[in-house]
């Protein structure tokens, strides 16, 4: 992949969306869509997004039984996504159906630890335990699953490229250095993840937000 970065667009107007991503195109590698733009549009709206011709990444987290998990991937199989994210926590058989279901051009790809959790969250649901340990728990079950790879922080890319050398690792809650954290708690620079080991580099506002988009797009390009 020549450039990692996916801009995620999460922007609840379908024209705006677009925009942005007509904007920027020519400094990111795909687009992330997650489930405020999916519950706004759906179908019709990746259609939409596809249009500007960079790779679609659907980002919804899927989380429930293996059999409407399943039937959730069947139904956007359709739209040929390069990648889609269930969560880890729901378990082996759900994340086995979910790669059966899902395209044979389509990544599945397991989101193991939230990047707004830390340790404290972690307690309150009742998980003991280092953050880090966590996501490498989840991590080893999602490959034992058969997933392509896993999302996670900066901060365990590292550690999980050395126990799943061909894993596709997904990296969101990056900020490139001086700009703001804002409901992020364990960020990276991009670089930083870039050089840990990411596939892809999943970054929001320092590019929707910024005052040049472009411009802001091109810099964090440059770092990479």
């Amino acid at each position: 992949m020549s450039n990692p970065v996916y801009l995620a667009l999460d922007l609840p107007q379908l024209d705006a969306a677009r925009a942005m991503a007509e904007k920027v195109k020519a400094h990111v590698g795909g687009l992330k869509l997650g489930l405020e733009f999916f519950c706004a549009h759906g179908h019709h709206g990746m259609h939409e997004l596809a249009q500007v011709g960079l790779p679609i990444f659907l980002d919804l987290k899927l989380h429930d039984i293996p059999n409407t998990v399943a039937g959730a991937m069947q139904a956007i199989s359709v739209l040929e996504p390069a990648i889609v994210t269930v969560h880890a926590s729901g378990g082996r058989a759900m994340m086995e159906d979910a790669k059966a279901a899902a395209g044979e051009r389509t990544k599945v790809v397991a989101v193991t630890m939230l990047t707004s959790l830390d340790e404290r969250d972690l307690v309150r649901t009742g998980v003991n335990g280092s953050a880090h340990d966590q996501v490498m728990r989840l991590a080893e079950l999602a490959e034992l699953s058969g997933l392509d790879g896993i999302v996670c922080s900066g901060h365990e890319v590292g550690h999980i490229k050395k126990q799943w050398k061909h894993g596709f690792f997904v990296v969101p809650g990056l900020r490139p250095a001086g700009s703001a954290v804002g409901d992020q708690k364990r960020v990276v620079t991009p670089r930083k993840a870039r050089d840990d080991g990411a596939s892809v580099l999943v970054i929001g506002r320092p590019i929707s937000r910024a005052d040049d988009p472009v411009a802001a797009a091109r810099a964090i390009e440059a770092t990479l």
